[in-house]
């Protein structure tokens, strides 16, 4: 009937509404059909007629019960499932379906192999299964066990073998991966079993040192692929997990290039964009097409495109453990960049497959959220999704040895959630880092809900991007000349400058941010913006790349030197360029690779860099992270200088009697300064002097430069 319309929904347990769009008499009774097997007469308690529309609210008998087959039968119309879907927004919905097992997915043992898929609307889960590619599957019936959860027990060995679940939901059949699989074939087809005897390895976190405070660390953000793939080296795996385990590695100028680059540069922490596998990039054909992987795809499976065998179950997880391994035996801790805050495509994904209407989080109006723009937002506040989330972040680091994690755009994500998180994972390793993207996003979640950097005090052992830092020392995202920030030259942002360098915890010209300075990230330069050579190259377009690469150096000092958290991102110490392109997340190599080539050209800025880490570890500033109890704000001082240059001083907080003096010239002219004392020079334009005999009661600051004293 070419112009009949007639659906059934579940809109609560005793309620069906039937909508018909026909001009077929409606008199005929509706009948509930369950299991194919028993039905009976619906009870019609209200009907509403307009233009050939017909709804008709029935009663049913019983509670409908999840986990069944249910139709509705018409005389006139024929038969239609009934979509149970909207079930998910019944009040104690979460309550009555949480499963708190950690047994979901496949868990393996030589004897036996059990799949555990939670899916409480579906009416039928059938196993498909596998042992290679090109076999027929074999299917077996999944039994529905407590909490919706399906089952199945296989007698047997089953190691390696390829597995998917086909989900029945409202008379619809999807098949789909399993969103617990610890393995994956090629572009995530399938699920693969996993024997995590055979997966095994020391990562070396015995070795690695015992952070007190985030304050500790020096981050530095990489992609895997960016960072390996440059043609100017010997690494040979480029762009796969591997080649950041390869050492001795170096480029065609004999400097050293991936794994030993870190080592000498002296970073604690490598943050890797997203190693958690991902969609747009073909697995089988990794350089056809480019992303860094902010599209997830399966929450607990490393990324195939990295790895030498995507089709093998196990080679991408045994890579990236030996990848971890060697950062972790050079002393490097390893944070990972985890997207949790939405998927590119909710409709395909596998979790609106297993479980319609219960992931993703819903406008008001009943219309998908997409507070970031770039694909729904996941409903991290619902009790299903938080544990997915808590179970993927605990399993990587007891798993792989993750040491910390960065959220994109955490803002997007529920406060308790992130809670929970800090709790589980710091009660595992207790130094982990837990920061994120804390902006304030467009979603359907109260503002005090929202874990941003407005909520930064509800949240004291996260840590934040501090964009106030970035945007007063070197100006916001935009590449127009009249946004720049105070070490690029405009004076103007003195105070601001102070505030900032104060870990945005003190409450100084502004509000503070933070509790304490171990919750501010200070960055100039992310993968996503551009790089902050470009932002210097946009407002002085006439200068030379001297003169512009010393901006940049006194810039880079003000990461490493100012209280909070240091952040560094892959090639900002040596002003890498992205030829003025700023979200370069599909742009491929030309514009994301680390160009070793320039490393040779400008190997003295690495060598700055790597002498001012050498200093910040020697030095107690770092543990200097509390605003409450007045450490910061009274023993550091400021004073004004010439010009709008300021001179920082500060003493050991630890009693050792070190006193130190920074002073900063954002001119283009110099500035000179006085001391009321001798101070011993030992940070100029060519980076840390450990052995300097030079000392002085005044000196010339020349342009847009940073000299550090220390006193007698």
């Amino acid at each position: 009937m070419i112009n009949t319309f007639f659906g059934a929904k579940l809109v609560d347990y005793n309620t069906i509404r039937v909508a018909i769009f026909s001009d077929i008499p409606r008199s005929a009774p509706l009948y509930l059909i369950i299991d194919d097997d028993s039905s009976y007469e619906l009870k019609i308690v209200r009907q509403n007629f307009l233009n050939g529309i017909c709804l008709i609210e029935c009663k049913t008998k019983f509670p409908i019960v999840l986990g069944k087959k249910y139709i509705v039968r018409c005389r006139d119309l024929g038969v239609c499932a009934l979509n149970v879907n909207d079930a998910t927004s019944f009040e104690h919905f979460d309550e009555e379906f949480y499963y708190d097992k950690d047994d979901l997915g496949a868990t393996y043992s030589r004897e036996e192999t059990t799949f555990k898929v939670w899916a409480p609307l579906a009416s039928k889960v059938t196993l498909f299964l596998r042992k290679k590619h090109g076999d027929v599957f074999k299917t077996f019936k999944m039994s529905r066990g407590q909490n919706g959860v399906y089952e199945i027990t296989l007698k047997g060995d089953y190691d390696g073998y390829f597995y998917r679940y086909q989900v029945t939901n409202s008379g619809l059949s999807q098949i789909t991966t399993d969103p617990y699989g610890k393995g994956s074939s090629a572009n995530g087809k399938d699920s693969c079993v996993i024997d995590h005897e055979q997966i095994k390895l020391d990562l070396c976190e015995k070795d690695l040192p015992k952070f007190k405070t985030y304050t500790d660390a020096i981050i530095y953000e990489l992609n895997v692929r960016d960072f390996t793939i440059d043609k100017s080296t010997n690494i040979e795996n480029k762009g796969k997990f591997l080649g950041l385990a390869e050492e001795g590695r170096t480029t065609k100028g004999g400097n050293p290039a991936g794994l030993d680059y870190l080592t000498k540069l002296g970073v604690t922490h490598v943050q890797l964009l997203p190693i958690f596998d991902f969609k747009t990039v073909d697995e089988l054909n990794p350089d056809k097409e480019y992303n860094w992987g902010y599209d997830p795809q399966q929450y607990f499976v490393p990324e195939g495109s990295y790895s030498t065998d995507p089709n093998n179950g196990y080679r991408r997880i045994i890579e990236l453990k030996k990848m971890v391994q060697a950062l972790q035996k050079k002393g490097i801790k390893v944070n990972m960049d985890v997207v949790f805050n939405h998927v590119y495509s909710y409709e395909d994904s596998i979790f609106e497959k297993i479980v319609p209407n219960y992931y993703f989080r819903k406008n008001t109006n009943g219309t998908m959220c997409n507070g970031s723009g770039c694909g729904n937002d996941l409903a991290t506040e619902r009790k299903m999704v938080r544990k997915l989330i808590i179970d993927s972040l605990v399993y990587w680091v007891k798993e792989y040895g993750i040491d910390g994690y960065r959220f994109d755009l955490m803002g997007l994500i529920d406060i308790d959630t992130i809670k929970l998180a800090t709790k589980r994972i710091r009660a595992i390793k207790p130094d982990a880092m837990i920061y994120g993207e804390g902006w304030d996003m467009l979603t359907n979640l109260p503002k005090d809900k929202k874990a941003t950097i407005l909520n930064s005090a509800l949240l004291p052992d996260v840590a934040f991007f501090n964009d106030t830092f970035r945007d007063i020392v070197r100006g916001n995202n935009d590449l127009a000349n009249y946004n720049y920030g105070y070490l690029l030259g405009n004076t103007n942002y003195l105070e601001g400058f102070k505030f900032v360098s104060l870990g945005s915890c003190v409450e100084y010209c502004y509000e503070p941010r933070f509790i304490n300075a171990n919750q501010s990230i200070n960055y100039l330069e992310c993968h996503d913006n551009c790089t902050l050579f470009d932002k210097i190259s946009a407002i002085y377009l006439s200068k030379s790349d001297k003169e512009k690469l010393k901006i940049l150096k006194t810039a880079n000092f003000s990461v490493l030197f100012s209280f909070g958290i240091p952040f560094i991102h892959a090639g900002q110490e040596i002003g890498l360029s992205k030829q003025m392109h700023e979200n370069t997340y599909n742009e491929g190599d030309k514009y994301n690779k680390f160009d070793y080539s320039i490393l040779d050209e400008r190997i003295a800025l690495f060598d700055y860099t790597k002498s001012l880490i050498e200093l910040k570890k020697s030095m107690s500033l770092k543990h200097m992270i509390s605003s409450d109890s007045g450490v910061i704000e009274d023993t550091n001082f400021f004073t004004n200088l010439d010009k709008n240059a300021v001179g920082l001083s500060f003493a050991d907080p630890n009693g050792s009697g070190r006193t130190f003096n920074i002073c900063y010239n954002p001119n283009e002219s110099n500035v000179k300064v006085d001391f009321d004392d001798t101070y011993r020079l030992i940070v100029d334009e060519n980076g840390y002097k450990k052995e300097s005999k030079k000392y002085f009661s005044s000196v010339i600051l020349t342009p847009f430069s940073v000299y550090v004293f220390e006193g007698k």
